[in-house]
């Protein structure tokens, strides 16, 4: 694996790390699968210079178990592993109801292959050769999603509730049931009920897209949503906005 480390800061030069790393870092633990063992040995010490607490696991399997049985702030992984590749990882992990943030690494750099790599429930992707600043600073970002802390326990519109701790969604009563994306997408337009949520905003906070795929991701989902949040019952919520996105708002 090429990292990139002509630009990247030598673990080994003290501080180095340290001086790149946002103070939101504190305390994150990350899981970093690799199978090249320099590279993610490289990475690791660096992150850990950074005040990061790294795991590693060296094959998709071992990686798999990691992550499952372990709780993370970020997983990096590699997305050609033996055993059990990358995509493969990622896509088991989100099966198991295990939405903690991923950021894939691959030689792949294509749009069709990060496009590919996102749709198997990456958050973020970065081609090699990369430099471990920008490495670190994606971490970071990504880790800002279980960092933040949330007041509100659940949400309410009309008759539709969203409980956070449980994940039980109820209209009437009726206990709907939603695939964890859905739950993030419906959490995300009732925290902001009765305001438009332009598609970036959803790219942005339910995908964790830094750029837009250029794919109707946005609008399966929602149309997902909508069906099982609206049928069999008489009153519509959640709206299109035409030209700016969507809102879910009681009409009264």
């Amino acid at each position: 694996m090429n990292t990139g480390q002509g630009n990247a800061p030598q673990p080994g030069d003290s501080g180095c790390a340290q001086g790149m790393a946002g103070a939101n870092v504190a305390h994150m633990k990350i899981l970093v699968i690799e199978d090249d063992l320099e590279a993610a040995a490289y990475i690791t010490k660096a992150f850990r210079e950074a005040g990061i607490v790294a795991d590693h696991a060296s094959d998709g399997e071992s990686g798999l178990f990691m992550g499952s049985e372990n709780t993370y702030d970020v997983m990096v992984i590699d997305r050609m592993l033996p055993r059990r590749d990358g995509l493969s990882v990622i896509s088991e992990l989100r099966k198991r109801g295990i939405e903690t943030p991923v950021l894939i690494l691959s030689a792949l750099g294509q749009v069709d292959d990060r496009v590919t790599g996102l749709r198997a429930g990456g958050d973020d992707y970065l081609p090699k050769p990369y430099a471990f600043s920008e490495l670190l600073a994606r971490v970071e970002v990504l880790g800002r999603r279980k960092g933040k802390p949330e007041q509100d326990m659940g949400y309410r519109v009309g008759d539709l509730e969203l409980d956070r701790l449980s994940h039980e969604v109820r209209r009437a009563g009726k206990e709907i049931l939603l695939q964890p994306r859905e739950f993030r997408l419906l959490e995300y337009l009732m925290k902001n009920a009765g305001q438009v949520v332009t598609r970036t905003m959803l790219l942005e906070n339910v995908w964790d897209y830094h750029f837009d795929p250029q794919t109707n991701v946005i609008d399966v989902h929602v149309s997902r949503l909508r069906s099982k949040i609206e049928k069999d019952f008489d009153k519509p919520l959640l709206k299109t906005v035409r030209g700016a996105g969507y809102m879910i708002k009681d009409e009264g």
